[in-house]
Parts: structure tokens; C-alpha cells; sequence
């Protein structure tokens, strides 16, 4: 069963066999509105937990898309070159932007579980 946790600069991952797909929260694309353009890293660049992994651009602002791990980007979304509003209509299905080979799952336990992350939702009122 895949493991989802969430980061307070509200990315997502759901790790399974060690590999995390890694989008931003429903939240998050409700706060920047009509995404236009994503910037995706490419497959074999190695990010380290906090680092920028890729931009989205939507009709308000421009964001970035931090690393919730470290590890080896394995895989891109590449629809979202095309359909960036995925990214607005299913966040955490179609919408998302990367898959990261962990480097140590142990990382894993200084995210968010999806309680801890919604009570964090709760608090921005």
C-alpha cells in the first residue's frame, strides 16, 4: 500500500517500492488558480530534500515546486506540457509532476501525515 505525505509548502508524495510520485495539494493549485505552464526537471537530475524540482505558473503567480525527499527523478509528467490544468482538475491523480527514486525513505518521517497536514490546511483558515 503506497505511503502519502505532505510537506508545509504543500507537495505531496505517495511512495511505493521506493519510488515517490511528488505533485502539489489540492490546496495548493486552489491558492494559484488557473495553472498555464509547468516547468518539469529532467528524468536523471538528483534533487536533494527542499530543493527546487520544478515551477508552476498559473494566472496569478508563479511557484516552486520543492523536493519533499532526496533522490534521482526517475520519470516526468509530460502531459502537463500540454494540459497544464491537470494540475487544477485532479492535483494528486493526472495533475501530478514527478517520480523521485528515494535516496532514504527515513526522510519519510519528517513529512506530514494526511491528519497532521490537513490540521496544517485547518490552521491557514
Amino acid at each position: 500500500m503506497p505511503v502519502v505525505r505532505f510537506t508545509q509548502e504543500h507537495e505531496w508524495i505517495r511512495v511505493e517500492d521506493g519510488i515517490g510520485v511528488v505533485g502539489i495539494t489540492d490546496y495548493a493549485q486552489q491558492q494559484l488558480g488557473d495553472v498555464v505552464f509547468v516547468e518539469l526537471p529532467a528524468v536523471g537530475t538528483k534533487l536533494s530534500k527542499g530543493e527546487q524540482a520544478a515551477v508552476v505558473e498559473s494566472v496569478k503567480a508563479a511557484s516552486e515546486v520543492y523536493a519533499p525527499v532526496s533522490g534521482e527523478v526517475v520519470g516526468v509528467n509530460d502531459a502537463l506540457a500540454d494540459e497544464p490544468g491537470q494540475v487544477n482538475a485532479g492535483p494528486m491523480d493526472d495533475g501530478w509532476f514527478l517520480k523521485i527514486r528515494l535516496s532514504s525513505e527515513t526522510e519519510l518521517a519528517e513529512l506530514m501525515d494526511e491528519a497532521a497536514y490537513a490540521e496544517l490546511v485547518r490552521s491557514l483558515g
